[in-house]
């Protein structure tokens, strides 16, 4: 039998595609054609493949070979087609049964000597052939610990060609040895809130902006335990469940970022971005779209620290996403769509100095203030449902001795906050206060006489968007939630107004004085 069929999958965005891999082997004038709608590193898979079954010991006799990528109307990428390539020639030669080939799923890229080579996205094209009906999969044995994270699964990991031959025919499967699957720790350590030295306002909106996926801005000096705080809050993150962890780590399996031994992300990614990131790094993008780092923060936090020195088209290219959970990211062969469902905590200066509104101390004229807060937009504040104040951290707070609450301690209250808000959305797509949506903030947070009379006094003198009111609502239902109250209470809505003040105290004066 001179033709044979392989199967195996294309990443296409965050997706997986199955693909066909097609070989004819017969007598004319030797050559080596493939087609498909490859690109380039794929074409090259030509000779590698050919020098690989050579040094691997197999016979390649010189014969017209052709190699089809089925369908061909969609465009395959990278080197992970290699080894499908490799064993479908195999088979057309005869030297691999190729009904011993057809229960499998195959995928890993060659080196020249014939061995297996680890490749990006395995986690996902497991999970999609596994719902096709497909159990057997090999893959790269540097891959096999993260395939093996799907449920269900036979995931097989080889070394070397010679390893796939024998396998495919009759012989005896290597000794893959067995992984823990679990990456608990994200390399550094976390501070902790106990060390934060004041600043018990900051702390508690924090506390808040976690319990309900808030996004979370702080304005204040240098040295004011902004940054600090930010990488606190790492620390009193919500766990996850299995499903979740397997969305996070899908995307990190498409961009080849995974752990070879401890796959599994356990932990909330928490992701802090320079400012000079570009738009394409921060939501994803490129000729090949790409997840970006709002992508990578799914189901975590987004830093971005210094928030006026990002690029101001940068910064509102966020607006979107903050709001849908989600990017879309078009090209003229298709529509991609990468989910992004972070809290965004932020933090700047109060003006270029960093002593406003201390007009003692700051020597910033009017124009440079405004220049420097007009980076951020009214657009984008909208979009922010706390907004707190750090000052300067006093000399009492850095003398005693006595530490504040840990971190663990809040972990525990705002877990039961989360615990609270499962049990009410069960059923539901909600997850968080944050993600409710206009039908329902009236569902959920329903209020008094009493409630509604401070709301519609806050509405007309803050000259609050519909946008602002429905998040200072959320905030409001969150603060109950901490709380353990079913309903909402007048206190709730003020301390949530609270941190509507702080950027009226700054982006509203600027207007005024100017």
């Amino acid at each position: 039998m001179s033709f044979s069929t392989i199967l195996s999958a294309a990443i296409d965005g965050l997706g997986v595609e199955l693909v066909r891999v097609e070989a004819d082997v017969s007598n004319g004038l030797p050559m080596f054609h493939m087609v498909g709608y490859l690109s380039s590193e794929v074409k090259e898979a030509g000779e590698r493949v050919r020098t690989a079954i050579r040094n691997s010991g197999f016979d390649y006799p010189a014969k017209r070979t052709v190699v089809n990528l089925s369908p061909a109307t969609l465009r395959k990428r990278g080197a992970s087609f290699d080894l499908p390539i490799a064993v479908a020639i195999l088979a057309s030669l005869g030297q691999i049964r190729p009904e011993a080939a057809g229960g499998y799923l195959i995928t890993g890229e060659l080196g020249l000597d014939g061995r297996v080579r680890k490749v990006p996205g395995v986690l996902p094209v497991v999970m999609e052939g596994k719902k096709k009906g497909i159990t057997r999969f090999i893959v790269p044995a540097e891959n096999r610990s993260e395939g093996s994270l799907v449920k269900g699964a036979d995931v097989i990991g080889v070394g070397n060609l010679e390893e796939v031959v024998s396998i495919l025919s009759g012989g005896r499967r290597p000794e893959n040895r067995k992984e823990t699957g679990v990456r608990d720790e994200w390399g550094e350590e976390i501070p902790d809130f106990a060390d934060i030295r004041g600043q018990e306002n900051v702390k508690r909106a924090a506390e808040i902006a976690v319990a309900g996926g808030h996004n979370l801005l702080m304005i204040g000096p240098p040295g004011s335990g902004k940054s600090m705080t930010a990488k606190c809050i790492a620390g009193i993150l919500p766990p996850l469940d299995m499903e979740e962890s397997l969305e996070i780590t899908k995307i990190y399996s498409v961009l080849g970022m995974l752990d070879e031994k401890e796959p599994l992300i356990r932990r909330r990614p928490f992701r802090e971005v320079h400012h000079t990131a570009t738009r394409a790094a921060l939501i994803g993008g490129g000729i090949v779209p790409r997840p970006g780092e709002i992508s990578l923060a799914h189901g975590g936090v987004l830093f971005l620290d210094e928030l006026p020195e990002f690029r101001k088209s940068v910064i509102e290219v966020l607006r979107q996403p903050l709001e849908e959970k989600s990017v879309q990211i078009s090209r003229n062969y298709g529509n991609y769509r990468f989910p992004a469902d972070f809290m965004l905590v932020a933090a700047m200066n109060p003006c270029p100095c960093g002593c406003y509104p201390d007009m003692k101390k700051c020597t910033c004229t009017p124009a440079q203030i405004h220049m420097y807060l007009s980076r951020v937009s009214r657009p984008f504040l909208d979009r922010i449902d706390l907004c707190v104040e750090a000052p300067r951290v006093e000399y009492r707070y850095l003398a005693e001795e006595r530490k504040g609450e840990c971190s663990a301690a809040i972990r525990k209250r705002v877990c039961q906050a989360r615990e609270i808000q499962k049990r009410r959305y069960k059923g539901t797509k909600i997850t968080t206060n944050s993600t409710l949506r206009g039908n329902d903030v009236q569902k959920y947070c329903v209020l008094g006489e009493k409630e509604h009379a401070l709301m519609e006094q806050v509405f007309t003198v803050m000259g609050l968007t519909a946008r602002a009111y429905h998040r200072i609502i959320k905030t409001a239902r969150t603060i109950a939630d901490l709380e353990g109250e079913e309903k909402i209470r007048e206190r709730h809505l003020k301390e949530a107004v609270g941190y509507r003040v702080v950027d009226e105290r700054y982006w509203q004066r600027q207007e005024v004085r100017l």
